[in-house]
């Protein structure tokens, strides 16, 4: 599913206009990402958990020469599936 068609679908099932649709899903999503940055956390209960995870840095290989290349430290994302959305899956 794209965004727009998770914007179409919004705008279907709430009786919004597409334009207010977006806004809703744009303010959703940067609502998770200040969470995420605020506080390293975002739980939807019943949905899904997202923790921002600090990497360090570390040595990797180039996969096509072998030779070591240094990765920088970073955040990366973890996302972990509720209870209420795994029933809905399975």
């Amino acid at each position: 599913m794209t965004k727009q068609m998770l914007v179409n679908y919004i705008a279907e099932e709430a009786g919004l206009t597409k334009a207010d649709a977006t806004r809703a899903s744009d303010a959703a999503m940067s609502g998770v990402v200040k969470g995420l940055k605020d506080e390293g956390k975002v739980t939807l209960t019943g949905f899904c958990t997202f923790a921002a995870v600090k990497k360090a840095a570390r040595t990797g290989r180039n996969p096509r020469t072998g030779e070591p290349v240094q990765i920088p430290a970073r955040v990366a994302v973890n996302i972990k599936a509720g209870s209420k959305l795994k029933d809905a899956l399975n």
